[in-house]
This record gives structure tokens, C-alpha cells and sequence, in this order.
């Protein structure tokens, strides 16, 4: 069936560009299934020219792919308590990671829409993890599969009232994604604490290894945002980082997240 949109593939491992629709119309479930196919294929994907979609459409499109999970601690936009503030980039943005990979379930997907972009900087990068476990040698899959690593969240977290049980889980290094059955690599230099059962001197070489494989450029899409684009993202299969480069340019982009299980 062909799509009822453009699609332009931006990068050999991920990340794609879709014109010619408009949020604020009615996704029906052909539109919606595109769009999720489109997801499972490319990760990445920008919905260009949604500057009139209202923080409610924004929610609502969410809504369609899963249940939304408001921010465990960063306080919600005035009025839409399932929906957070991007602004300025900081040290913990600009780290490569996966959104809250400490809880016992992440979440699935996010959905950030650019209100305010600076003529430059504030890019968004973006690596594969499935193409980072795919070119790893034989042996080295095999080990990986045996072993889990200690996701834990920031003192900000704790500062917010959360518990230490609510930000820290311990996972499989070799995750499964939950729709497609592909492995990748389940590691983040944000949240990884240590491999589980190993000390922290034995596990960091490994550790710093496998994270330095996600700024191989081979891996990457760099997302440069316009007014109006609507990312989607697939945070069970990629890890995400901001270029801290805005110069203090005003940037303001509001975030809806999706849980795992619909």
C-alpha cells in the first residue's frame, strides 16, 4: 500500500524525514500503521511542519501509540501534567543515554516537538543501538548475553522525593526489543553504574569500551531542528545526546513520553 506521506531516509543506520501531513487532521489507523512501521524501520523519525499543532493534538497523537508516562520528577508544563520543557542543554543532555533506563520498565517512545529552535546549534544525535551490538565479534555477543548491568538515576531524583528502589534496576546488557525481537545493546555511560556480580574495576574497561562504540559515526543521525518538526524516537532501540552549542539561544521543545506496553 503506498504511503499517505513523503519519507526521506536521512542516515545509513537511522533517522527519517516525513512531509506532506498534518497532526491537527485525523490519524486513522491506515495512517497510524505507516507511521509505525516507519518507526520499527528507521527509529528516528521527524514530522516536519507541525507549528500549529496544540499542546492537546500533541498528547492526543501520543496517546495513539501507547500509554503516556509523565516525568517521575521534572515538573509538567502549567496545565499538561503529561508533558515536560526542553530547553537549554546541560551535562546530563548532552551525555549519550536512554530516557530513564534506570526504572524497572522504560518507556517506549518519546515525542518532542520543537516550539522555538535557535537559527543554530542545540542539535539532536542520535546512535543505533541494534547496529552497535550487530557489528560486535561472535565471542564478545556470547559474553555480553550472560551478563546484566546497574541502571541508577540522578541525586536529582532522590532530591525530588523518589526512593533509591524507584531509580535503580538491574538489566541485561543484550536487551530484546519488545516489537521487532532484534537484540541490541542495553549500556549507557548516563545510568550504568556496573556490571552486575563484577567490581567497578573490573567492569569499567569493558564498560568504557561498548559506550565509546555509539559516537562511531557509522551509527549516528544528527536531527538539525526547524520550528514545527515532531520527533519520534524509538528509546528501546537507540540512545540519544544534545549538542551543547546553543550559545544561550532561547530553545524550548515540549516532550510527551510513552510507556512500553500499550
Amino acid at each position: 500500500m503506498e504511503t499517505r506521506f513523503e519519507i526521506s531516509q536521512e542516515a545509513g543506520s537511522l533517522g527519517a524525514i516525513i512531509t506532506g501531513i498534518d497532526l491537527r487532521d485525523e490519524v486513522d489507523d491506515v495512517l497510524f500503521e505507516q507511521l509505525h512501521q516507519a518507526s520499527l524501520e528507521h527509529l528516528v523519525l521527524c514530522i516536519r511542519g507541525q507549528q500549529e499543532l496544540t499542546p492537546d493534538q500533541q498528547i492526543e497523537f501520543a496517546r495513539l501509540w501507547g500509554v503516556i508516562e509523565p516525568h517521575p520528577y521534572v515538573d509538567p508544563i502549567e496545565g499538561y501534567p503529561e508533558m515536560i520543557r526542553i530547553y537549554d542543554p546541560n551535562p546530563l543532555t548532552e551525555t549519550w543515554h536512554t530516557d530513564f533506563s534506570y526504572a524497572k520498565a522504560p518507556p517506549a517512545l518519546s515525542f518532542l516537538l520543537a516550539r522555538t529552535v535557535p537559527p543554530y546549534g542545540g542539535d539532536t544525535m542520535f546512535s543505533s543501538s541494534y547496529r552497535v551490538f550487530e557489528d560486535l565479534s561472535e565471542g564478545l555477543k556470547t559474553t555480553l548475553r550472560s551478563l546484566s548491568a546497574l541502571h541508577e538515576g540522578t541525586a536529582l531524583a532522590l532530591s525530588k522525593g523518589l526512593e533509591i528502589d524507584d531509580i535503580r534496576s538491574v538489566h541485561p546488557i543484550v536487551a530484546v526489543h519488545s516489537e521487532t525481537g532484534r537484540e541490541l545493546l542495553n549500556v549507557n555511560s548516563c545510568y550504568v553504574k556496573n556490571i552486575d556480580g563484577w567490581t567497578v574495576e573490573e567492569g569499567a574497561p569493558l564498560l568504557a569500551y561498548l559506550y565509546s562504540l555509539f559516537e562511531r559515526v557509522e551509527y549516528t543521525y544528527r536531527h538539525r531542528w526547524h520550528d514545527g518538526d515532531l520527533l519520534i524516537w524509538d528509546n528501546r532501540c537507540l540512545q540519544h545526546r544534545v549538542v551543547g552549542d546553543t550559545n544561550g539561544q532561547k530553545r524550548d521543545l515540549h516532550r510527551v513520553t510513552v510507556a512500553v506496553e500499550t
